[in-house]
């Protein structure tokens, strides 16, 4: 059985021979690859997805052990939504450190969120669970602004223009 023939490295056009996309590097005044800043939000995002999912497992574990609740079906539908939260966090992560630019909305309303439950925590007397959201979060929020993010954050899902 032989081998598949390998295609040349010019045969992907939109990518470098080390894999790196060259629309996002060696522009005037930047380094080539990506931005750290876009580093630091998709790892502060992907550990929010994580936590989401930890949140989740304990959510079902305390179901399954037969917690009282209020009612079943209720409780079965927040635990879908946590994991459906934790999926799409992932998903902006890993579409956010590619460079999509749809990413940069997502992440910034995932941060207000974020906020609406880090602020009332930290007033509520939760000190270092509300200081564990909120700080992140705005990194995230003004990481998100930098030029260089919004640069490197305008890739549509689109095929290159035929043009």
């Amino acid at each position: 059985m032989s081998r598949p023939p390998v295609p040349p490295s010019n045969a992907y056009p939109d990518h470098a021979p080390d894999g790196s996309d060259p629309r996002h590097g060696n522009r005037a005044g930047q380094t080539s690859g990506r931005p750290r800043a876009i580093t630091v939000i998709a790892a502060v995002v992907a550990t929010e997805a994580t936590a989401l999912l930890a949140a989740a497992g304990w959510y079902g574990y305390e179901l399954v052990t037969a917690a009282p609740v209020l009612s079943f079906w209720g409780a079965v539908f927040t635990l879908a939504l946590l994991l459906a939260f934790a999926a799409w966090l992932y998903a902006v992560a890993h579409f956010l450190f590619r460079g999509y630019r749809w990413t940069r909305a997502a992440s910034l309303v995932a941060q207000l969120f974020v906020l609406t439950i880090g602020f009332p925590t930290l007033t509520g007397g939760l000190v270092l669970a509300g200081l564990a959201m909120i700080l992140p979060a705005v990194l995230v929020i003004v990481l998100l602004f930098d030029k260089r993010v919004i640069t490197y954050a305008s890739r549509t899902g689109g095929s290159p223009p035929a043009v």
